[in-house]
């Protein structure tokens, strides 16, 4: 599965979403329901969970109504696989908060399925920044979070049910995950947020995009809703600074002592001469070609560095992966038994020889039964996009019925 920033807020084109929207006000895109169907679905969610050990009360929380569960009403003392204690999520205790309308919030999602994997890879690969992703998932009539604004770009993908989103005037001027502006109480957010906005009531398959620094808050208006937020963050200037600090160990103007300083005008005007140097080489550094294409560098190598791993292929033991599809993560998975089995021509009709005898294939199904044994395992989305002309469904059924395949 594979998409594009065009993708993501088409019909919208990505000229006009920079010209008018990047960095400078909220954009709501509205969309249908398949257009994020394969980005997550309960299913996965599901699955996701039942893997215990990549959760704890740090990549899994609760919320009830503003306020934040603690782990412990939530979670069991557990070994983690570290063998270092850890409190990990407990089924019946999550279930019992989420019978209350607790909301339930997993961080750190962005490559845990190949389509949240895919809006992660969009966002990145259009140079926005590094792209962390949350799921949220909520109850109707039970808000989880209070005003508040983001320290990254918010890019919200309503998967399921509706929210309501309020959207407010106000906008904090670039804020950076600082305790500066993370330990600002809520009194002031309830003041600095301003005017009501505008209030949008997303729906599945809309999209939403909140500059940095954006005050907004959200309520489930369905029975049951799930979102994913990506937080973009995008380089910063201070990002420039640590550059700097690095060039700065190989310049001897940098490494030597600041003058003396006994109260006198003659130090006084020294240490005011010399941070005047500092600044000067500052800028001449600022325009040395090298830290500049340090800095281009930098920029361009802003993301996470995710997925691509096909061990088999390494080895040269198999050919490629086939590329995962949408629905792909919510598929069987049909298991190869007979790698390198291929279908043979007898006249015009084609044969493959199974373990309960010869199976009769049209030309379509040959071409697309070789593509199916050459691999180690495929799924029918995957299938279906390889070979259109051939009936995928029926085909993997026939070929599991002739022992060739196992659904796992």
């Amino acid at each position: 599965m594979q998409m594009t920033l065009a993708d993501l807020l088409s019909p919208m084109t990505t000229e006009r979403f920079f010209a008018e929207y990047y960095d400078r006000q909220p954009l709501l895109v509205r969309g249908g329901a398949e257009k994020f169907a394969q980005v997550i679905s309960w299913r996965q969610i599901n699955r996701l969970l039942d893997m215990t050990h990549i959760w704890s009360s740090a990549s899994f929380r609760m919320v009830m109504d503003n306020a934040t569960v603690p782990p412990e009403k939530f979670c069991l003392r557990a070994q983690g696989r570290d063998g270092q204690p850890v409190l990990q999520p407990n089924a019946r205790l999550v279930q019992e908060w989420i019978k209350r309308g607790a909301s339930a919030v997993m961080n750190d999602v962005d490559s845990l399925t190949p389509g949240l994997a895919a809006v992660s890879a969009a966002l990145e690969g259009a140079g926005l920044g590094k792209a962390q992703a949350n799921i949220y998932i909520s109850w109707q009539d039970h808000p989880a979070f209070a005003t508040h604004y983001d320290t990254h770009d918010v890019w919200a993908v309503q998967v399921e049910g509706e929210k309501s989103w309020n959207i407010w005037e106000g906008r904090a001027e670039w804020p950076i995950p600082h305790p500066v502006f993370r330990g600002q109480p809520q009194a002031h957010h309830d003041q600095a947020r301003g005017k009501l906005r505008e209030r949008i009531l997303m729906k599945t398959g809309d999209l939403l995009y909140l500059p940095r620094g954006w005050y907004h808050d959200a309520l489930a208006e369905a029975s049951a809703s799930v979102h994913v937020t990506y937080g973009v963050h995008a380089p910063l200037g201070m990002d420039v600074m640590n550059i700097l600090l690095e060039r700065a160990l190989h310049d001897t103007l940098f490494r030597q002592p600041l003058p003396r300083q006994d109260g006198s005008a003659p130090a006084q005007f020294a240490l005011s001469t010399r941070i005047g140097q500092l600044g000067q080489r500052l800028a001449e550094l600022c325009r040395d070609p090298k830290v500049m294409e340090v800095i281009r560098g930098f920029i361009a190598d802003y993301h996470y560095d995710r997925g691509g791993f096909d061990l088999l292929a390494a080895r040269g033991i198999a050919p490629a992966a086939a590329p995962v599809t949408a629905n792909g993560g919510d598929a069987v998975v049909f298991r190869v038994l007979a790698q390198g089995a291929k279908p043979v021509r007898r006249g015009a009709e084609w044969a493959l020889k199974t373990p309960q005898g010869a199976l009769a294939l049209d030309a379509a199904e040959a071409e697309a039964a070789g593509w199916i044994l050459a691999r180690n395992d495929v799924t029918e989305p995957e299938l279906a996009a390889a070979h259109p002309a051939a009936p995928a469904g029926a085909l993997l059924r026939k070929l599991a019925d002739g022992g060739l395949l196992l659904p796992t």
